[in-house]
């Protein structure tokens, strides 16, 4: 499948409203002030999806939550080293020197972070398209980037050769961060949510 600038024009404001959103969820968390870039969002497979996050041999954390009712599929919600040490040092006071030392309690406060973030962006589809959308209880894992996603394709490889790929840059702290959010709706799912914006496929 491959949408015209219209649908992706729709899809990048989906992104826009919804990675602002969760932004400021975090930013109410961490009682910090953050900025962000407009996100930059794209329709890429999955080879194109590694190199964007810097090689399939990249450790990150990942976030596996599923969303259902009038649309389903998954969201793969993904934060570099540099993200994580701002959000537990902020949250626990702890330092993050490398993924082998996070402790039970700092994968915890992740989960949870990334389950309000995820569930902000989601509530503002939801309150964009007026439609019922829950999310399930995330998954969350540390490992290279190519592993995680080589687990999503092999377990949701019947949604879409494609996800739709948000970049979003944050300003926390003096320092310039990164999260990356893989949003795959299935197909059906995907025709809804473009034809709730006049946008037919």
């Amino acid at each position: 499948m491959k949408l015209n600038e219209s649908q992706m024009d729709v899809l990048k404001e989906i992104g826009n409203i919804g990675a602002g959103n969760a932004a400021t969820s975090l930013s109410h968390m961490l009682s910090k002030r953050i900025e962000m870039n407009v996100p930059e969002v794209s329709l890429l497979d999955y080879n194109e999806i590694i190199d964007s996050i810097g090689g399939a041999e990249n450790i990150v954390v990942g976030v596996l939550i599923g969303f259902e009712g009038d649309i389903d599929g998954v969201i793969l919600f993904l934060l570099k080293k540099e993200f994580v040490h701002i959000i537990l040092n902020s949250l626990l006071g702890t330092e993050l020197n490398n993924f082998e030392e996070v402790s039970e309690m700092e994968m915890s406060a992740l989960s949870e972070i990334s389950n309000i973030m995820v569930s902000s962006y989601v509530n503002s589809i939801s309150s964009l398209t007026n439609m019922n959308i829950n999310v399930t209880v995330p998954s969350l894992n540390i490992d290279m980037s190519g592993a995680l996603l080589d687990a999503v394709t092999a377990e949701f490889s019947e949604i879409a050769d494609k996800a739709v790929f948000i970049k979003e840059k944050y300003y926390c702290l003096n320092e310039t961060v990164y999260s990356y959010m893989l949003l795959l709706p299935r197909m059906p799912s995907l025709k809804i949510l473009l034809n709730k914006f006049g946008i037919y496929i």
